[in-house]
């Protein structure tokens, strides 16, 4: 079997890490070698960076700041955790991935794309998602989920709805320059019904 690398995107509460997690779970019930990542994280470095990017109390964090810190942590998951694991011919399945900091940091923080893509060269290199699943959920709806299911949220969930507007507009933006890479999915459809054209998707990836 080939190696692949999938990547699920989308804004905070839409839904993603469910159907990333979903995938996992069927993958490995048929035995296949597959590795769960989440951004940013995967690695006992990028977890550190990452109780240091979410803590609500760092407020002040400047947007230069938080680019570098996702892509450090990125960096290190990916040659510590992801070219193994591909290099070995395994299935890697990213909750969060580039994409992330290129709408996060990109069009929400308004940091200059090309400066933000020139980053992500350097930190990825040639590792590029086979597919990415983008849940797309408009930001009131995800509101919403946040609000009944009375959740705080870390340091970037907590930003306001404009913020994350921006957010969902890059990633629309994103998807339609590489159509060929992602694969949009509205994420206000049931969770079982989502997770069976990811899982359509997948198999025609996997020859299964």
């Amino acid at each position: 079997m080939k190696s692949v690398l999938i990547s699920f995107e989308g804004i905070d509460f839409c839904g993603k890490s469910v159907q990333a997690n979903l995938l996992r779970d069927a993958l490995e019930a048929r035995g296949l070698p597959v590795l769960f990542l989440r951004e940013p994280g995967g690695t006992e470095i990028s977890e550190k960076i990452r109780e240091v990017l979410l803590d609500t109390s760092h407020e002040n964090m400047a947007a230069e700041t938080e680019l570098l810190l996702y892509s450090a942590a990125r960096a290190q998951m990916v040659r510590e955790c992801v070219e193994p694991h591909l290099q070995k011919g395994g299935v890697v399945i990213c909750d969060r991935f580039y994409d992330s900091t290129t709408a996060y940091q990109g069009y929400g923080r308004q940091i200059d794309l090309d400066f933000v893509k020139k980053i992500h060269k350097f930190v990825v290199r040639d590792v590029t998602p086979n597919v990415t699943f983008l849940i797309d959920l408009d930001p009131l709806e995800a509101l919403k989920r946040k609000q009944a299911n009375k959740l705080e949220g870390d340091r970037l969930e907590q930003e306001d709805l404009q913020f994350h507007q921006r957010v969902r507009e890059g990633y629309l933006r994103i998807a339609a320059e590489e159509p060929q890479r992602f694969v949009i999915l509205p994420g206000d459809q049931a969770i079982p019904v989502i997770h069976k054209q990811v899982l359509e998707y997948v198999n025609t990836l996997l020859g299964t």
